[in-house]
């Protein structure tokens, strides 16, 4: 159950379903390639976007080019290298074949990262810190990708999004609060997969997104020379990793 279930400009809330926020789509003919989805979230998000006939791949974490960005890297931020580098990097490695889908096609392809709203703490000195930074580089990474595109004339968007507080393995909160301030899985896949397939999100692009909605976010987040130098900084990590394909 979720108590501040009040609908914004979409139609939706923190209450809807991935389900609900995809009901009557049809996604015959496009793939999604979802991350994380062996569980939680990932999972739902995999089953819904295959429930409205979207091909879905099914991603792990531990690819090679993936581990051994990590192993470079680990004893820095694990958080950066598991959160971000990686899926910057499985982004990167998958672009030009979306690009020439995209316009073979005439398709708009789409690109989603998952961040989280813990961003908004990341200047502080706590144990969500190391894990907040690398979730705005989830944020950072989509708006820098959505500018590039955009650049290139190329119909793809990349855009972020806090799927909310999920009761999932990755964190669970007990007693009565949580019953009421968490979000079950359903509900964690909404925003997921309402970004990735829903018509009202065709040619947006750099935006961020929480309960199915336009969302504010943090500062550094709408900073688009930290969005470059990340980037750059990213590439620099890769190109520098033993064995880089």
């Amino acid at each position: 159950m979720w108590l501040f279930s009040r609908k914004g400009a979409s139609g939706f809330s923190a209450s809807s379903t991935a389900e609900e926020v995809t009901q009557g789509i049809d996604g015959t003919g496009l793939t999604a390639v979802v991350t994380g989805a062996s569980s939680g979230i990932g999972t739902e998000t995999a089953r819904v976007l295959a429930l409205r006939a979207v091909h879905v791949v099914m991603a792990v974490k531990n690819m090679t080019a993936g581990r051994e960005v990590k192993d470079t890297i680990a004893k820095r931020n694990p958080n950066l290298a598991t959160n971000h580098v990686g899926k910057f990097l499985l982004t990167h490695l998958l672009l030009e074949t979306m690009k020439k889908t995209a316009q073979g096609r005439r398709t708009e392809g789409r690109i989603v990262n998952v961040s989280s709203r813990v961003i908004l703490i990341t200047s502080l000195y706590n144990s969500l810190s190391a894990y907040g930074q690398s979730k705005l580089a989830n944020v950072l990474h989509a708006k820098d990708l959505a500018r590039r595109l955009k650049e290139d004339e190329v119909a793809i968007t990349a855009n972020s999004l806090h799927p909310g507080a999920i009761a999932t393995n990755l964190f669970r909160l007990v007693g009565l609060v949580g019953k009421y301030v968490i979000k079950n899985v359903e509900q964690g896949a909404a925003t997921t997969c309402y970004v990735a397939l829903h018509p009202q999100i065709t040619g947006k692009a750099g935006l961020y997104f929480a309960d199915s909605n336009v969302a504010e976010t943090s500062l550094q987040a709408n900073d688009n020379a930290l969005a470059r130098k990340l980037w750059d900084f990213t590439f620099t990590l890769i190109n520098n990793c033993p064995n880089n394909t």
